[in-house]
């Protein structure tokens, strides 16, 4: 394994405590979040992943739409640690919301019944590797990020905020920023129990 990506998967990891102190430009994030978009494995080329950038305002916006849906569902003293939380998250650069293309996956169960059962989760996958992309390069330019899911309950009120076509179905919301406190040392189970060799 090359050892530079050794040690970009070993520093990847869930930052929450950040900040809006940009070290690099809008400019510089889009594009490498542009590339990772291109560069993703699709099942069948598929390319069904969908990505919408949030700086300032709108990434507060963001913040301020997920706090007003949990607000409703959740109780007074429940709502002040939550609400703690959220601010965390605004308290970032920006907020990078992953979608996948919903037609894109029925068009392909149309043309491919055979698989038709297998594109739903395909095209998961595929957003799983399209954020790690993303993640990746992040850190390797010292940003720390997160993987949130307050999907469904804001998809609505984003699909209006943000003019989202009806298609596109909100997987994960990633907020990042420059890390303000680096997180703990993380822990393994033992890989024993998590991996089989078979050789000759």
């Amino acid at each position: 394994m090359n050892n530079c990506f050794e040690n970009l998967i070993s520093q990847r990891r869930s930052v929450y405590n950040i900040s809006n102190n940009p070290t690099v430009s809008i400019e510089e994030i889009s594009v490498w979040v542009k590339e990772c978009l291109l560069q993703c494995p699709t099942p069948f080329n598929s390319q069904s992943g969908r990505i919408i950038l949030l700086f300032g305002k709108h990434h507060q916006k963001l913040w301020n739409i997920t706090s007003d849906a949990l607000q409703k569902i959740t109780s007074a003293e429940q709502f002040s640690k939550t609400k703690n939380k959220i601010l965390s998250f605004a308290a970032g650069f920006g907020t990078i919301l992953y979608f996948i293309d919903d037609k894109i996956t029925q068009d392909l169960q149309q043309q491919f019944p055979l698989y038709a059962d297998n594109f739903p989760v395909w095209a998961e996958q595929a957003n799983g590797i399209l954020q790690f992309m993303v993640w990746s390069i992040l850190s390797e330019h010292d940003i720390g990020a997160s993987l949130q899911h307050y999907n469904p309950l804001i998809d609505a009120d984003v699909k209006k905020a943000f003019s989202v076509p009806d298609s596109w179905r909100l997987i994960a919301q990633m907020p990042f920023g420059s890390i303000s406190i680096k997180p703990e040392a993380k822990t393994f189970l033992p890989l024993e129990n998590r991996i089989k060799i078979f050789k000759d």
